[in-house]
């Protein structure tokens, strides 16, 4: 299927194009598209493990400011920056080159899908989690993780049932937003962020109801608003609703099983092991996300159930009814490192399948030689 993608939002459309287009000439013409889609995610989990190093369960900068170094929140505003561009970058060096391919599309989508987790992840290290007096609580932090992964897959769903993937105004707003609090914190301290700032209310509150304002009022309602017209125009790609909403199911299901445990946790699991437990969600997602890409890339129906659901069906019963006990928070780090390895795995097998089918090499632009 050809790719097809709108862009109107303004701050893309007429200040980050433009730059994008003058970064893309520095970009020598043999290098990969894929390279770059690959070294900006790279920049990024660097990014998110050094953050880890200086503040695994978040709480760095609401106890004592300056546990984290100055160059570590500058760094994070350099990689965010730099993968932001390469992100963007990426498919117009690929039409640059003429090596656009369906292997590009999925590897940039693909790893964008894991790519939103890990940049919201890292920011909450910024406002660090409350501790009575500012910061945000570790269930704020979980629903918000959630709304954004939902955004995402509404993109992704809409593309599935209209064939052209509506790039949502939010993405580079919130790229911008990041850049901007990183270099903030740089410069004057994460105490920026334990003073209310209007009325009152903090700078993480405002960004909060932005982001919720913002999917709820905007980015959702546009999404069924141009599935509708493409209904009206007789342009949907699946005839009946239950094709349509297939693909709705697992990510649903999944929010559901991962948001009772949150819940229903006897050792308090979220409050317990924030980080890993996060990981865990924003992993499993961008797996049961890849699949509705490749569907909508081949034209072929998801399954109804993604095959996470069920070890994870398993672990969360085990763990609410209090098979677990004490091992609660060993299950979890156990099932994270399953998932992440499982997803991993996953995206070397794709990659490494579709660069035969379609005689390329992931990260070069020679062409395969036929055995």
């Amino acid at each position: 299927s050809q790719y097809s993608a709108v862009d109107t939002n303004p701050l893309s459309v007429y200040i980050m194009q433009p730059i994008w287009n003058k970064i893309i000439k520095i970009v020598p013409l043999w290098i990969a598209p894929n390279l770059l889609t690959f070294s900006g995610f790279i920049m990024i989990l660097v990014n998110y493990f050094l953050i880890s190093f200086y503040d695994w369960d978040y709480t760095a900068s609401g106890t004592s400011p300056g546990l984290v170094p100055t160059w570590v929140w500058l760094f994070s505003a350099f990689t965010t920056f730099c993968a932001y561009a390469l992100d963007s970058i990426d498919g117009k060096h690929a039409r640059r080159t003429q090596s656009s391919t369906p292997l590009g599309e999925l590897f940039d989508h693909g790893l964008d899908s894991w790519a939103t987790s890990i940049f919201v992840l890292s920011f909450f290290s910024v406002c660090s989690r409350d501790n009575g007096k500012t910061g945000v609580s570790v269930y704020t932090m979980y629903t918000y993780l959630s709304i954004v992964l939902f955004n995402f897959m509404c993109s992704h769903w809409e593309k599935y049932n209209t064939g052209v993937l509506f790039l949502p105004w939010g993405y580079d707003i919130s790229q911008v937003v990041l850049i901007a609090a990183y270099l903030l914190t740089g410069a004057v301290g994460v105490e920026v962020w334990q003073k209310p700032f209007l009325f009152g209310y903090y700078i993480t509150d405002a960004l909060v109801i932005l982001l919720i304002g913002f999917s709820l009022l905007l980015s959702f309602p546009q999404t069924l608003y141009n599935i509708h017209r493409a209904h009206l125009r007789k342009t949907l790609k699946n005839d009946s609703l239950y094709e349509g909403l297939l693909p709705l199911v697992s990510p649903l299901l999944l929010f559901l099983l991962l948001t009772v445990w949150v819940v229903l946790s006897p050792g308090n699991i979220l409050a317990k092991q924030p980080r890993l437990f996060l990981w865990m969600v924003g992993v499993a997602f961008s797996n049961v996300s890849c699949k509705v890409i490749i569907c909508q890339m081949t034209s072929t129906q998801p399954e109804l159930f993604h095959w996470f659901l069920f070890p994870l069906a398993l672990v969360v019963y085990a763990a609410i009814s209090g098979l677990l006990g004490w091992m609660e928070e060993v299950v979890l780090a156990l099932f994270t490192m399953l998932v992440t390895a499982a997803h991993v795995h996953y995206g070397v097998c794709v990659g490494r399948q579709l660069s035969e089918h379609l005689n390329i090499y992931i990260f070069s632009l020679k062409k395969r030689v036929q055995e």
